[in-house]
């Protein structure tokens, strides 16, 4: 899997895709949890879960299915933030609250098809480092989720330095860093808009499955 690169002919290889749990304090509150700096914990998609083409077809065997709008970091060849997305972190929230309840890994909520939608890359030497800006997400052009970079409880430069403490990180790693309050179901037909400043939009349409 590649992904296109703003202003560049070659596409970037995925390596794979990490994401960070409950890394907005107002997120942590809407799931039951307590606020502050626990330490960050992670979950993993496989990298052909990602989406380019603006389409995510609706799962199978799910009936609630969630957005969660986030800023995605690619790791460059000095394992530094190369380039910047807008990522959605579509989640089966029926089956992540069975497998919680169970103390059950949460692949079948997380990890599955076309789970990963994101938009093109931008370099990090064009946007600076994002340590700040609005990120939002509106559904059929009504604003449901609104939050800032400025918020997550863990950094980015505190994020990566975390996932190599427990994974070997490579060129082409993904890092989805975690989505602010406002998550909520989506339906077919539904049209997603996430912004991140300094990155522009990802559009994607909720489409029936194959």
């Amino acid at each position: 899997m590649s992904l296109p690169v703003r202003g560049r002919s070659e596409r970037l290889p995925v390596h794979r895709i990490y994401c960070v749990g409950r890394n907005y304090d107002e997120h942590v509150k809407e799931m039951g949890g307590v606020a502050g700096r626990d330490p960050p914990f992670f979950f993993t998609k496989p990298a052909d879960a990602l989406v380019t083409d603006g389409r995510f077809p609706y799962p199978p065997s799910s009936h609630d299915v969630h957005h969660e709008i986030e800023l995605v970091v690619a790791l460059g060849p000095d394992l530094k933030p190369f380039a910047y997305g807008v990522g959605l972190d579509m989640t089966r929230r029926d089956l992540q609250a069975e497998a919680k309840k169970l103390a059950r890994p949460w692949d079948t909520a997380k990890g599955f098809d076309h789970s990963a939608p994101i938009s093109p890359l931008v370099l990090a030497e064009d946007t600076g480092h994002l340590q700040a800006g609005a990120i939002t997400l509106d559904v059929n052009g009504v604003r449901r989720q609104t939050g800032d970079l400025s918020q997550m409880i863990w950094s980015v430069s505190e994020t990566i330095a975390a996932l190599a403490g427990l994974f070997e990180l490579k060129p082409g790693d993904l890092i989805f860093t975690g989505t602010p309050a406002g998550v909520a179901a989506v339906k077919t037909g539904d049209v997603l808009l996430g912004h991140i400043d300094g990155l522009g939009d990802l559009d994607v349409t909720v489409v029936p499955s194959a």
